[in-house]
Order: C-alpha cells, then sequence, then structure tokens
C-alpha cells in the first residue's frame, strides 16, 4: 500500500496548489480526481468555461462597438451554439495541458477515480473500470468542490431545462431563456445571454439580490442590464415549471407566469462530499454538504484533514481557493507562511463586469465610521471615450479620520482588472493622498481613481500638511 506525504482529493485550483506547494517541499504528493481529465470544477464546468462564453459572446457579437456604429452592429450576424463551444474546447485543452505539465514537472502522481475514507488515515480509489486501491497519508486535504443544487420540482432534460454544469452544451442559442437564481452564476449567465439578444428572464424569489455587494453598484448595474434587455423579477417565488412541447413555463406565486425556449437554474451549489465516507473519519457538514475549518489554517475539526476552496463555502472564488489550498498544504507540513492578505478583490464576471475590495457603504455605516464618497464615470475619462463607453463607474470611500481607504466599488469594463490597484493601496494602508499625488498613465481608465480620489478629497478637511502659509506683503512706508 502506496505511502504519501499529503493526499489531495480534487485537482481544481485549491487543490491544484496545495498538490504542487507540497511538491516544492520536497513532499510524496498523490492527487486523486474523480474525472478523466484533472482541472475539478473551475476548469470543466465553471470558472474557466463562463469566462471564455463570456468572452467568446462579447466578440462574436461586436458587444463592444456597438456604441460606434449601432446597435445593429454584428461581427458574425448568426452565432449558434457550435461558435461558442469552439473556442470553449480550445481553452479548456490548454488548461488541461498546462495543468498536467506542471503536475509532471513537479513530480504530482494523479490517479482517477472516486476517494472515500476507510479510516482516519486512508482512503480508498475506485476507479471508472471498478478497480479499486488504497493508499495511507499523514495529511489528507478535501478540495472535491461543488455540484449544482438539483430540487425535485424542476424537470431538468439537458435539452430544454439545465443546471449551471449542463448550460456548457447547449444544443443551440435561444431566442428566450428564463434564468432562475439571481447570485453570482445566474447574473453572469443571463447577462452573457442578452449580449447575443437572448430574451432573458432573471427570476430570484428574494426582494433583492448580490446583498454582499454595496448597493450604489447594484443599483448602477440594475439599471444597465435592464437597458441591455435583462427583465429582472424579484421577490417572487416559482410554484411550478412545466416542460411544454416547444417552451418551458414557470408559474409564480404573485399569479404571474413566464414562458421562454429554455431555463436555466442557477439558485445554488452543494459541497462535493456525499461519496467521501466522512462518518469513517467523524465530519459532518451543514445542509449543503460544506465543511467547516479554521480560516487561517484550514483545518476541520480532524487536525490532519484539511479543507479548501468552494467545498468550504463563501468566498468559493477560483482566487481565494488558491490562497487556501498553498496555506492549508504549508500548515499540514509544518511550514510556516506568512499572515494572509485581509483585502482581496471579488470579481464578477457579468456584462457589465463589477468587482469590489474592501468595505461597502452599508459595511462602514454598521461600524459607525466617520467617511467620505468619491465617484468617477468611465464616460469622463478620454479611454472611456476613446473605447466608446457610455456606462460604468469606480466609488471610492475613504476615512475622514485617517483618511485611509477603506472600499472601492467598480462596474463596467475592466472592471476585475482595475480593482487590483485598489486591493494594493488597501493592504499597504494607503490613503486617498495617494490618488490624489500620484500620475496615472494618461489616456487609461484606471485614470478613474484620481478622478474619484479627487472627489472624495475636495470635500475633506484640508490636512495641515497640505495647508501654505503665506508670506504677507511688506507694507509700503
Amino acid at each position: 500500500m502506496a505511502q504519501y506525504d499529503l493526499v489531495v482529493i480534487g485537482s481544481g485550483p485549491a487543490g491544484k496548489s496545495a498538490a504542487i506547494q507540497a511538491a516544492k517541499l520536497g513532499r510524496r504528493v498523490l492527487v486523486v480526481e474523480r474525472n478523466q481529465r484533472v482541472g475539478g470544477v473551475s476548469v470543466h464546468t465553471g470558472t474557466i468555461p463562463s469566462k471564455t462564453l463570456r468572452e467568446t459572446a462579447l466578440n462574436l457579437s461586436g458587444w463592444r462597438e456597438r456604441s460606434f456604429y449601432g446597435r445593429s452592429y454584428r461581427v458574425k450576424d448568426q452565432i449558434d451554439a457550435d461558435d461558442l463551444k469552439e473556442r470553449l474546447h480550445m481553452t479548456l485543452n490548454h488548461e488541461v495541458d498546462v495543468l498536467e505539465h506542471q503536475f509532471a514537472r513537479n513530480r504530482v502522481e494523479t490517479r482517477f477515480g472516486e476517494a472515500h475514507f476507510v479510516s482516519s488515515h486512508e482512503i480508498e480509489i475506485v476507479g471508472a473500470k471498478g478497480k479499486a486501491t488504497s493508499v495511507t497519508s499523514d495529511a489528507f486535504l478535501i478540495a472535491t468542490g461543488t455540484t449544482p443544487f438539483r430540487p425535485e420540482y424542476i424537470p431538468f432534460n439537458g435539452t430544454s431545462i439545465f443546471d449551471t454544469d449542463d448550460v456548457l452544451e447547449l444544443p443551440s442559442v435561444p431566442r428566450s431563456m428564463i434564468v432562475v437564481g439571481a447570485g453570482v452564476i445566474g447574473v453572469e449567465y443571463a447577462t452573457i445571454l442578452a449580449t447575443l439578444d437572448v430574451r432573458v428572464t432573471l427570476v430570484e424569489p428574494r426582494d433583492s439580490f448580490l446583498d454582499f455587494i454595496d448597493q450604489t453598484l447594484i443599483a448602477e448595474f440594475t439599471q444597465q442590464i435592464r437597458e441591455n434587455g435583462v427583465d429582472l423579477r424579484l421577490g417572487s417565488k416559482i410554484t411550478q415549471v412545466e416542460e411544454k412541447s416547444d417552451f418551458v413555463e414557470i408559474s409564480m406565486d404573485n399569479g404571474r407566469h413566464v414562458r421562454a425556449e429554455m431555463l436555466l437554474f442557477a439558485a445554488g451549489r452543494m459541497g462535493a462530499t456525499d461519496a467521501l465516507g466522512l462518518d469513517k473519519v467523524g465530519l459532518e457538514t451543514d445542509h449543503r454538504g460544506r465543511l467547516a475549518v479554521d480560516t487561517s489554517t484550514y483545518q476541520t475539526s480532524v487536525p490532519h484533514i484539511y479543507a479548501a476552496g468552494d467545498v468550504i463555502g463563501f468566498p468559493s472564488l477560483a482566487s481565494t481557493s488558491l490562497q487556501q489550498g498553498r496555506v492549508a498544504a504549508c500548515h499540514a507540513l509544518e511550514v510556516p507562511t506568512l499572515p494572509q492578505s485581509p483585502w482581496f478583490p471579488y470579481g464578477i464576471y457579468s456584462v457589465p463586469e463589477m468587482s469590489t475590495c474592501g468595505m461597502s457603504e452599508e459595511e462602514i455605516k454598521e461600524r459607525g465610521i466617520p467617511y467620505e464618497v468619491g465617484i468617477s464615470r468611465f464616460s469622463e475619462t478620454s479611454r472611456g471615450q476613446i473605447m466608446g463607453i457610455k456606462n460604468g463607474m469606480l466609488k471610492m470611500l475613504v476615512s475622514l479620520k485617517t483618511r485611509r481607504l477603506l472600499g472601492v466599488q467598480i462596474v463596467g469594463e475592466g472592471a476585475t482588472e482595475l480593482i487590483h490597484i485598489a486591493q494594493a493601496v488597501l493592504n499597504l494602508k494607503g490613503t486617498v493622498d495617494y490618488f490624489v499625488e500620484n500620475t496615472f498613465n494618461y489616456p487609461t481608465l484606471a485614470e478613474a481613481y484620481k478622478i474619484a480620489g479627487l472627489d472624495a478629497f475636495n470635500r475633506m478637511p484640508i490636512p495641515e500638511e497640505f495647508r501654505v502659509e503665506r508670506k504677507k506683503a511688506k507694507k509700503k512706508p
């Protein structure tokens, strides 16, 4: 029976990062992947596919150029499902190839099959043909990710009613689509489809959506997606979903009905932990199959078993999963790490993009922190005019007492790239004066930081170091 220093179950961002980190420390590492290709949900059905689909839709539809050439402008008149899948498969194959090369170069072993615990230090791996092998390890990392939540009242069929994994294999681009669930995934797919001129109805049973995002940003975003053709229905629960001969119909508790060619159910995901045999090691999950961990080490209640990535819940980002996996591997192998950065960027790859870092205005109010706001709009920048950007804004929140940056929220083109400036200033405890006193390339969208910084600065008391003493003019005799 093979013995390892670390066994990683799952090869998504958290699993990949942990395995490579452990291998670079000279330890013997095994990655177990239940599918036939490495990469996990992130590569095959989640992060990479949805972002590739977004870029393909924006390019083929000519979306970015319509402010210059009109709403009827198209790069390709008839966009079909094969057009979307061609680039998708090229990107996925590349990602898998890169990951396989990284594992081989770092001497990370891989085995394909379903893993489950036999005892606290042993797992059994059942391959595709039913052959079982067992391995032991000093430490384990559970990085199995999530699977779509599929309630019984939704008649999923893979042809007209899809979950968020199935949707990547759309048989055709529909003329209309109902998207159920206005979480991050639902909002992303709804707005991406709208760029292809699909008539999208986005249904959310709650009265609000994306509540962790600053509400000023949500108001701006809501206006833009409605202008882009998304029909947003908030505050109505679905009572029935029916598959008809050539359409899908939903009934809502407010008495309204919506029909469309297809339906995408994107209301939540479940931790992929059912088959792990966690009862054998004394671990329990919450109602969504997620594991609780110490967020400084990613240890579960069983000290030598760690968990990272989407399987532990919020924030469920590929970027944070990469860091979690690395920290977990280092702790498991008793290698010290630097304290984790307190602020990380959150990116939503919708159309338009949204990204935030730091506190929202609502959080600042709850904490009772005196603050000032600076706003800039992309249309105010020369680069925005050159690019034909009519919408988009950057909101900056600054402490009145310390002048430190508290948070930045961005909606619009390039938001997920621009946010890293805010991340750096936040983590270095910078002030609004950084944006006022420093030079930004011109013309760029990053100039929006300077505009917002000046907007906040001009409303704030002038600090002593900025005051200039004027010499009194000598009186003439």
